[in-house]
């Protein structure tokens, strides 16, 4: 039942790295550029819910859409104001960019809400299922169906929708998709509206299992580590890598030494990187311009 236990909450936490790790892998898909503070946006994105739920006491239900549309809405201003103009630059410029733009998020989050760690309340707080000796969450139970029907809508979008279908082509052939009437930077302005949307609902559903506080941007990196595990090009790469591991994570916090619960994160992806650096799926193609 321990195991149980474990794997429950290893597939809650790598649902969250997954959701992140998706918004990498759908920037980078789209523009080749790599967005360093995707895990700081996911961070604001729990911020926003937080003031809409605990300062201005909106329904939970409505809360939720009203922080995924504002966090649309800064992915759009942040893609027109900061990397457009980066386009075309030095790979290193743009990443020296994100970097900087996760440490001014970081300060703009202590600024208006402060240093200390914040709950965010949710109808579901504090309730559990219990299986014989085995006690879900609702947080848990609520962040794994959230990402399950996320990605179904995402499946969906991109496989149906003509905007969904469009955003492929611009990503993978910028050129010719202008060419058959695809207005290819609006794309990339809902690529990263997309992004931040995905990255508000990873903060909402994390924010009542770990406090919030600036800080808690740095789970970027290890969603960073996962969207390589899974292959940087694969958006279900992304998340069976998060998945991966969150589930790593969790056995190896208890059954090894203090410290290599963190650490095994790192492990396992320079092993990855050794035995197979194009991740578990690699879908990867060079982009045509």
């Amino acid at each position: 039942m321990e195991v149980l236990q474990l794997l429950i909450s290893g597939i809650s936490q790598g649902c969250v790295y997954g959701l992140i790790a998706l918004g990498f892998v759908l920037i980078y898909k789209a523009t080749e550029m790599v967005n360093f503070a995707q895990g700081d946006i996911m961070m604001l994105g729990a911020y926003v819910a937080i003031t809409f739920i605990s300062i201005w006491d909106w329904p939970y239900y409505w809360a939720f859409p009203a922080t995924v549309l504002v966090m649309a809405a800064i992915g759009v201003a942040l893609e027109r104001l900061l990397l457009r103009p980066m386009i075309g630059e030095p790979h290193f410029a743009v990443l020296m960019l994100t970097i900087g733009l996760g440490f001014v998020l970081r300060a703009v989050a202590g600024a208006i809400w402060g240093n200390e760690p914040r709950a965010l309340q949710t109808p579901y707080v504090g309730e559990v299922i219990r299986l014989g000796e085995v006690v879900i969450g609702y947080e848990n139970l609520a962040t794994i169906v959230g990402t399950a029907v996320l990605c179904f809508f995402m499946w969906v979008f991109f496989r149906f929708s003509r905007v969904g279908i469009a955003m492929q082509a611009a990503s993978q052939n910028q050129l010719a998709a202008f060419y058959v009437g695809i207005p290819v930077k609006r794309m990339y302005s809902l690529v990263w509206a997309l992004s931040a949307a995905i990255a508000a609902v990873a903060g909402i559903l994390t924010a009542p299992v770990s406090l919030v506080d600036p800080l808690i941007g740095f789970v970027g990196i290890k969603a960073f580590a996962a969207a390589i595990v899974g292959g940087f090009g694969s958006m279900p790469g992304a998340i069976i890598g998060g998945l991966l591991i969150g589930v790593v994570e969790q056995f190896a916090g208890l059954y090894l030494p203090p410290g290599f619960g963190d650490m095994s994160t790192y492990v396992l992806l320079l092993a990855m990187l050794l035995i197979r650096p194009q991740g578990l799926f690699a879908t990867m193609q060079k982009k045509k311009v």
